[in-house]
């Protein structure tokens, strides 16, 4: 008789080509034959009676199996296969009964369920993850509590995340940059209204269906921006990704907003044009300094074959100063949409002077200024700056011939 254990290590064997599918199939035949006169074998035992697996090769393979099933069972489910795991929680990929469909399942460990602070966590994402429903975020479908283990049941998505693709050092090009980060944006659009900020956009927690779109995961840091209990709670701690997180993260500051997560997908934009993480150190905290000190090398200035609106975009995005980003994620998806039209993106092209580009590339080492700094200023101010070394200018020519006459005269 054909279990689901046998069935999946009917599978795994073929898929680590220890044997062949005819092999196994092989061992069904046989597994029938001694059924019928009522000598019950599993598969593993007619895999090892056949010599198509070691008992070396077949213990490595039960053993993933018992890794991939969690220690109780989840009424209504059935699990098929682990899919992963972290520190946080094990992810399995599961079969509903009731709707027979597959989802996938966040289970919350053992040793973190005693834990009341991160069962609080647990329920909350299942929670924040409830108020929200559209194509680009993966859709929650349950939570609860089964044999003292807490689950979180969600959408499954088959297909792969943006890490996927930036783990094997492949940079996107801009045309299929622009068109995830559009639907994320679109994600985060639809959350911002709802009044959560997710706190964690990364390439981990994008993932891509085999179709192409590409749908926001894990609100395991989302939190109600007018949630202002929970913001004094975590006042003074950092929550989010090294990588990705925004300064004022990083500070801990009460105030977190939606402009949070718009410096986190400028950081996973980044990333996704250049190849590159925006800033690099050898340790997590090395990385957070430089979030909020060091200056962002120019995204352009990585891959030269970017547009300027690109370019200009995600600097505004990643804006140390929160003031200095898109104030909204509307008008971000403005310039998004206007770039990929071929059309210059206004909001941000308004934030950027070409004169103090120039002397940014001209500057030198030791120069005092930085281009957050120009930025700050109006229109009227930099016109007046401008009249002021004009004249000056004129004025120092004025001089010089003064001189060279009153030499002459002489």
């Amino acid at each position: 008789m054909e279990t689901n254990v046998d069935s999946i290590l009917g599978k795994l064997v073929v898929e680590k080509q220890f044997c062949t599918d005819s092999e196994v199939r092989e061992c069904w035949d046989v597994i029938k034959n001694l059924a019928r006169q009522d000598k019950p074998h599993s598969l593993a035992d007619a895999l090892l009676a056949q010599g198509y697996v070691t008992k070396s090769q077949l213990d490595r393979v039960v053993k993933a199996i018992d890794d991939a099933r969690p220690t109780h069972r989840i009424p209504g489910f059935q699990i098929l296969e682990k899919l992963g795991s972290g520190a946080m929680a094990t992810v399995f990929k599961a079969r509903q009964l009731s709707l027979d469909r597959t989802v996938a399942i966040k289970v919350l460990p053992k040793r973190l369920s005693e834990n009341p602070e991160y069962v609080v966590r647990f329920y909350k994402e299942g929670k924040a993850a409830a108020k929200l429903n559209h194509r680009n975020i993966v859709q929650a479908i349950d939570v609860g509590e089964a044999g003292g283990y807490h689950y979180f049941v969600m959408e499954y998505v088959k297909g792969k995340t943006v890490y996927d693709d930036l783990s094997k050092n492949k940079a996107y090009s801009e045309t299929d940059a622009l068109d995830i980060i559009i639907q994320i944006a679109e994600a985060l659009e639809h959350a911002h209204a709802r009044g959560l900020i997710h706190r964690d956009v990364k390439p981990k927690n994008v993932m891509i269906t085999e179709d192409g779109v590409a749908k926001l995961a894990d609100m395991g840091l989302a939190r109600e921006a007018a949630d202002k209990e929970a913001a004094q709670m975590e006042a003074g701690r950092a929550y989010g990704t090294p990588y990705y997180i925004s300064p004022e993260q990083i500070r801990g500051e009460l105030d977190i907003d939606f402009r949070a997560d718009i410096y986190s997908l400028g950081g996973m934009f980044y990333h996704m044009v250049t190849g590159q993480v925006p800033f690099e150190a050898s340790t997590p905290s090395a990385v957070m300094h430089k979030h909020l000190k060091e200056q962002l090398v120019p995204p352009d200035h990585i891959n030269s074959s970017l547009s300027v609106g690109v370019a200009e975009v995600i600097e505004v995005m990643m804006a140390k100063n929160r003031e200095e980003r898109y104030g909204s994620v509307k008008l971000l998806l403005e310039d998004l949409r206007n770039i990929q039209a071929g059309e210059t993106p206004l909001h941000a092209h308004q934030k950027f002077d070409p004169l103090a580009l120039v002397n940014l590339e001209q500057k030198s080492p030791t120069a005092d200024w930085e281009l957050e700094d120009v930025l700050k200023e109006s229109p009227q101010q930099l016109g007046m700056k401008m009249l002021i070394i004009i004249l000056s200018g004129m004025l120092a020519v004025a001089i010089l011939l003064i001189v060279v006459l009153l030499s002459k005269s002489s």
